[in-house]
């Protein structure tokens, strides 16, 4: 059922997410300033292209610049995203086909707020990502 969503999903609007996070990475990693944020637009555009079967989960070990990088991210860009994808999401959901679609759509939206300290991870694996920076009490 993820593999049907997810060609449909890219039919309809995971390409072209795709292509405009990729674009907007592009022109982010053009300063040196930019280039978390751009690695950050990269991570969401893969996420946006095939995001059933996927989750974003928070990583434990960012610290206070991806913090810091958030808040920036937020004032300038992630309204706006988040913005793009409600409306997208309730367009989606006009129809009964389109309701798993749309909810993909604000699946999308704390990533698109925030992105930094956040990880994509498989559904069946959520906490494989975060297992291998846990360290012992040693």
């Amino acid at each position: 059922m993820k593999t049907i969503l997810n060609v449909i999903w890219l039919v309809l609007s995971g390409f072209w997410l795709f292509l405009a996070y990729v674009v907007a990475g592009a022109l982010l990693c053009i300063t040196i300033i930019g280039i978390p944020f751009g690695i950050a637009a990269f991570r969401i555009g893969v996420y946006a292209l095939w995001p059933f079967g996927y989750t974003a989960v928070e990583r434990r070990d960012a610290g206070a610049p991806s913090c810091i990088g958030n808040v920036l991210w937020l004032v300038l860009a992630g309204w706006w995203l988040a913005i793009g994808h409600i409306v997208t999401g309730i367009a989606l959901c006009v129809t009964i086909i389109g309701i798993p679609l749309g909810i993909a759509n604000f699946k999308l939206i704390p990533v698109s707020l925030l992105p930094l300290g956040r990880e994509i991870v498989r559904t069946d694996q959520p906490f494989t990502a975060t297992a291998g920076t846990q360290r012992s009490g040693w």
